[in-house]
């Protein structure tokens, strides 16, 4: 600050007041104008830390993060960064594995989030690649922290999380209207969030067409094509010709995926004889099947930047709407129903 002084020809004074824009300063036109020349010449950066440390403020958000590596959830990412400069904010983004609440990574996670804290973040983010509950280390709570497609165990913490059960809603309903009745769920782990969210919409859409979900068509399986083939062989095979059911809703992309080979093995025609949904939009999976997988979405960007303007209100003193948002599930049509 010295040299842009020096440069200028101006007071040390002068050139604080318009590199912080201070308002009502008595700085003339003439001389604004030769320090900002001056900071262009000499490449002067303010000391980000130091301005910090003086407003309390770094106009930096943290993203604490497993999702870095995921092929679809990435778009939370894009989500809030699209957000935060629209609000004249930054991302710092700390990659962690929060593949457990306790464990091996614990102390991986714990070191991120006081990384970010260092550099005096104004507030934080957590996000998670799939809905489930997640204990946030203790030193998150010493500043305002959202947490994004995962919700904290412990109640304290405000999240923005899908809406599982209207997802299954939607997906049910769009088979109901294509005229299917005998409706086969390939579920995932029944234990999880979106398997226990997604069977319920399933169910409750069926309730609202005077049907009830026969358990007999439910299989659970592992989240993955292999999974969804081996359950999907067991639905198909459970029942001759004429009782089999006529779609299956399938709570991942990927179960869709193996299910597709179930299917076609058996010389049975997508959509002809059996419609398929998915859930997730798992682009490389939905746009490339054939015929296209008909999808639920899950609204990661959506959450992202949901993320990003809940906790710029928790920042700035502000009430938020809820303790937990919830984001709808967009179905997206293509041609396996």
């Amino acid at each position: 600050m010295a040299d842009v002084a020096k440069h200028a020809g101006v007071s040390r004074t002068a050139v604080s007041f318009v590199l912080s824009d201070r308002e009502h300063a008595n700085v003339s036109q003439d001389t604004k104008h030769r320090i900002l020349e001056a900071v262009q010449k000499l490449g002067y950066r303010p000391n980000a830390g130091a301005r910090a440390l003086a407003s309390q403020r770094s106009d930096w958000y943290g993203l604490v993060t497993e999702i870095v590596t995921a092929p679809f959830a990435v778009d939370i990412i894009k989500g809030a960064q699209d957000q935060a400069w629209l609000d004249h904010r930054f991302l710092l983004i700390a990659p962690s594995d929060q593949a457990d609440a306790v464990g091996p990574n614990q102390g991986l996670e714990d070191a991120a989030v006081e990384k970010l804290l260092e550099q005096r973040v104004e507030g934080l983010l957590y996000a998670a690649t799939f809905h489930r509950g997640v204990h946030v280390p203790e030193s998150a709570h010493e500043v305002p922290t959202v947490l994004i497609n995962c919700f904290d165990a412990d109640g304290k913490l405000p999240s923005i999380v899908p809406d599982e059960r209207a997802g299954g809603r939607v997906a049910v309903d769009r088979l109901l209207h294509a005229g299917h009745s005998r409706i086969g769920v390939i579920n995932l782990d029944p234990r999880i969030p979106a398997a226990v969210g997604r069977l319920e919409g399933a169910r409750e859409a069926l309730a609202g067409a005077g049907l009830e979900l026969d358990p007999d068509l439910v299989v659970s399986g592992y989240a993955t094509a292999d999974g969804g083939y081996e359950a999907a062989c067991q639905i198909l095979d459970r029942y001759p010709k004429g009782q089999r059911p006529t779609a299956l809703f399938c709570l991942n992309d990927r179960m869709a995926m193996g299910a597709y080979d179930a299917i076609k093995e058996r010389g049975l025609t997508i959509p002809g004889d059996i419609a398929v949904i998915g859930f997730d939009n798992q682009e490389l999976i939905a746009a490339y099947l054939r015929p296209k997988l008909t999808t639920v979405a899950l609204p990661f960007e959506k959450m992202g930047a949901l993320g990003v303007q809940t906790l710029a209100r928790l920042t700035a003193g502000q009430p938020i709407t809820a303790h937990q948002q919830m984001v709808d599930c967009p179905l997206l049509e293509r041609f396996s129903v």
